[in-house]
């Protein structure tokens, strides 16, 4: 197998090939998992120009639709009951194993996978798309004009604040007053032209961790008059590209550019651990509601688990692809993994068996839960962002938006979605119930 170059190196390349050239560049064809020609754990892209469209219902005119104009920037659901098709199969070539008897002869999107690698399209159930806890639609209510690339979002508990990550600095967003377009702070972290990578929370509002492209790891403390870093972790490993935080708010998780996974307590801001494991670059991560657990993608074409009990590896997953996202729900049982080949495959956390969906067009850069566990989203350099339900993937609806969309967060209590792109600016959608 060819060895990948340093991922920091790599992405770092990647990121001014493209930013530089205000997203004029075009860009090469992606490499399989072993070729060596595409950098970075997810590919910035450029945009192709293309409208943000509204979210749609899918029970507009209080009926479902089971035929999708792929032309349309409108997306509606398929029929619940039937097996649900690929709207963008003309895009897409041959990227899809080809299934037949299929209602109206329409390729499917949503596939159950047995132990033995068998794949039958799913017959989504009639409540697939209602019930409690199942959004309606989306609609987008605001845009904050970050300035640059957009790589990295969270969204504050209660819903008040954004935060968004670009070069060298987080903006921090009210949202709570409607149209509002200007950040209320700046954080100054890693250094003016590093990328942050992810921006995380602690539970109770008062710290945020930021990592990216340097080896050191910034807390900031939001409590003070003025927010202000107040402890620096610093890796061997020259970049981080994703963080976790344990329930109890102990713990720091870093995925590190080296394959580790760096735990850090946060009260003495020290190293109490490395797992190591990913042969590449630990590109993604997330931890078990009761923080027990902990799941981890990487380079080397791998999801792992981890027990943070005993310390150990529990499971490896194998894959043909790169895995550039994931996300374990909250509820348990499932977890969600996005892949470099544009696939979404929905892993139980016990049994074998497993769904692959469908809908994207290329890379699928992030992914996230809602709190209830009842669906989830997935953004991707096809600049879309599709909503599924948990766990065979019932396509609830799904935005294009003008750019790459590299990052994503849903709000704890479910009623607010925020995207990260490429065209430097976060979206903010208010979730329809």
């Amino acid at each position: 197998m060819i060895s990948h170059p340093p991922l920091c190196l790599m992405c770092v390349g990647l990121l001014f090939l493209f930013f530089l050239a205000d997203f004029t560049y075009s860009a090469p064809a992606l490499r399989t998992p072993i070729s060596s020609t595409m950098s970075g754990p997810y590919p910035f892209m450029a945009g192709q120009g293309l409208n943000h469209a509204d979210l749609s219902s899918p029970y507009a005119n209080s009926m479902l639709h089971n035929s999708i104009s792929p032309g349309l920037g409108n997306y509606r659901s398929p029929m619940v009951g039937q097996v649900g098709f690929d709207p963008h199969l003309h895009a897409r070539g041959s990227g899809l194993n080809p299934m037949t008897g299929i209602p109206g002869g329409k390729p499917a999107y949503s596939f159950h996978v047995s132990a033995d690698g068998q794949m039958q399209p799913v017959p989504f159930p009639p409540d697939a798309l209602i019930g409690p806890g199942i959004p309606r639609h989306a609609r987008q209510i605001n845009t904050l004009n970050h300035g640059e690339v957009v790589c990295a979002v969270t969204i504050s508990n209660p819903t008040r604040h954004v935060y968004t990550g670009g070069k060298g600095c987080v903006k921090v967003w009210d949202i709570s007053q409607p149209g509002n377009k200007s950040p209320v702070s700046q954080l100054d972290c890693l250094q003016r032209d590093n990328y942050i990578r992810s921006v995380k929370l602690l539970p109770d509002g008062r710290t945020l961790l930021v990592g990216g492209e340097a080896s050191t790891l910034s807390i900031w403390d939001l409590a003070a008059p003025t927010p202000r870093i107040k402890a620096e972790l610093t890796s061997s490993a020259p970049a981080c590209y994703a963080l976790a935080i344990s329930p109890d708010s102990k713990v720091c998780f870093s995925c590190c550019s080296d394959g580790n996974i760096a735990v850090w307590d946060l009260h003495n801001q020290t190293l109490v651990r490395q797992f190591q494991g990913h042969t590449d670059g630990a590109s993604c991560i997330d931890i078990s509601s009761d923080g027990t657990k902990l799941w981890t993608g990487g380079l080397d074409n791998t999801v792992r688990s981890w027990d943070l009990r005993e310390g150990r590896q529990l499971q490896q997953h194998d894959f043909t692809s790169q895995i550039f996202s994931l996300g374990y729900c909250p509820t348990g049982e499932w977890l969600a993994v996005g892949m470099e080949s544009s696939n979404v495959e929905v892993l139980h956390h016990t049994k074998p068996d497993k769904y692959q969906l469908h809908l994207h067009e290329s890379c699928v850069l992030s992914l996230k839960f809602a709190q209830c566990g009842k669906w989830f989203v997935s953004t991707g350099k096809d600049n879309l962002l599709n909503a599924w339900r948990t766990p065979y993937g019932a396509s609830i609806f799904q935005s294009k938006e003008s750019s790459s969309v590299l990052s994503c967060d849903i709000s704890v209590d479910d009623k607010y979605i925020v995207t990260g792109s490429g065209d430097k600016k976060a979206t903010l959608y208010e979730v329809i119930y």
